[in-house]
């Protein structure tokens, strides 16, 4: 219990930095420094595991969580941000193109697959690297998957802001000049997760039935599903259980099976999350200072090259697709923090550009969904399969 409530706290300071400093500090970069001081320090190295966390907890939230992401695609909201998709995916393979070919050059081919899906997603990306680097007995490397996603951030955030400065005054003098009209439905967050699917009522169980358990139940059974089907395929062909999850999470919920937003409506979201957190971090008490050092170069070396990809496809796709470069270039960065930054920067950033209400909203229309919908594209769905394929490298 005295590890959890300590572990518990420094996940809490994380957020609260976070939130004092608007996102500018990512809690993720607070919550590392605190446990690598920790371990350095005086922390066990299985203080995670202490605090009831073990390794198989870890892989359950990754499997359960993973087939919930999949409920929140809707393939009929992401039609609509097609161009937005396209952009997004442009992006992420111009940081693939420039870290396997320059990045191998000057790092290795092992450190750019380690660092291509963390630097391209999420918490998820990060640990399924960091599991595949520490069993193929790359140690460095497996602290390398998540000091990446740690720091990711930094990089990210001031440039997205400046960017989206610049496209917000484009947009504001066409708008005083009346060639911009208000979009419909600048609602972001009705952008990604759908209404009900058609076929829902198929499954439909009626309420007093339809409990928590039943909830998890259902989860389970089809993230047992995605495993399975991958190990009767791996005589065949080597699929990552987690794309599965991914790919059999939208199928259930595309037929109604699966709810969306099944984990907090099982109110178990909050939980599995703080388990995935705790068990990444736990991959710092390899760290040491010595180690630190070493992976800096790397680290720095392979953020630049990654972003200079990123800048160069994103902006001949936004050329094709008659997006702005700094729109598209913004689109393409969502792959580096996701949500909430992808929400928080927009909003800041508007605030800073006007007072009138009327004008923060024709803003927010234009730059918020596109913004929402690639952190969602990048960070939930593509930096997991990309985890599952470059897993298979090492």
């Amino acid at each position: 219990m005295l590890a959890l409530v300590i572990l518990t706290f420094i996940l809490f300071i994380g957020d609260f930095v976070s939130a004092r400093t608007k996102a500018w500090v990512p809690s993720v970069f607070i919550c590392a420094v605190l446990f690598l001081i920790g371990y350095w320090t005086f922390f066990p190295e299985d203080i995670v595991s202490l605090a009831g966390i073990p390794p198989v907890v870890a892989t359950l939230s990754m499997y359960l969580l993973i087939t919930h992401l999949g409920t929140l695609l809707s393939l009929n909201e992401l039609k609509r941000q097609w161009k937005t998709i396209v952009i997004a995916l442009s992006g992420i393979l111009g940081v693939i193109a420039m870290l396997m070919t320059v990045g191998t050059l000057i790092f290795g081919f092992q450190t750019m697959v380690v660092a291509i899906p963390p630097l391209v997603g999420g918490v998820v990306s990060s640990l399924i690297m960091s599991e595949a680097a520490s069993a193929a007995g790359f140690t460095t490397l497996a602290v390398f998957a998540i000091v990446i996603y740690v720091i990711q951030g930094f990089a990210g955030y001031p440039i997205t802001a400046v960017l989206l400065k610049k496209e917000g005054k484009h947009l504001l003098e066409l708008y005083r000049n009346g060639q911009l009209e208000k979009k419909q439905q600048s609602d972001g967050a009705k952008e990604v997760t759908a209404t009900v699917e058609p076929g829902a009522a198929r499954w439909k169980m009626p309420e007093k039935y339809n409990t928590n358990f039943y909830k998890f139940f259902k989860l389970a059974l089809v993230g047992y599903l995605a495993y399975l089907t991958s190990t009767l395929l791996a005589p065949v062909v080597n699929i990552s259980p987690f794309i599965l999850c991914l790919v059999f999470g939208v199928i259930a919920s595309s037929v109604g099976f699966l709810e969306k937003q099944v984990l907090q409506k099982a109110n178990g979201f909050g939980f599995l999350i703080l388990a995935l957190m705790l068990f990444i971090f736990n991959g710092l008490n390899q760290a040491t200072p010595t180690m630190m050092l070493s992976i800096l170069f790397p680290l720095i070396g392979t953020i630049i090259v990654g972003l200079i990809g990123m800048y160069i496809f994103s902006a001949i796709a936004g050329k094709i697709l008659k997006v702005s470069k700094n729109m598209a270039f913004a689109v393409s960065l969502t792959a580096l923090y996701g949500f909430p930054a992808d929400y928080i920067i927009p909003k800041e950033v508007v605030n800073s550009l006007t007072e009138d209400e009327e004008e923060r909203d024709v803003l927010l229309s234009h730059m918020l969904p596109p913004m929402l919908v690639g952190g969602f594209i990048t960070v939930t769905i593509v930096s997991v399969v990309l985890a599952g394929i470059f897993a298979g490298f090492l």
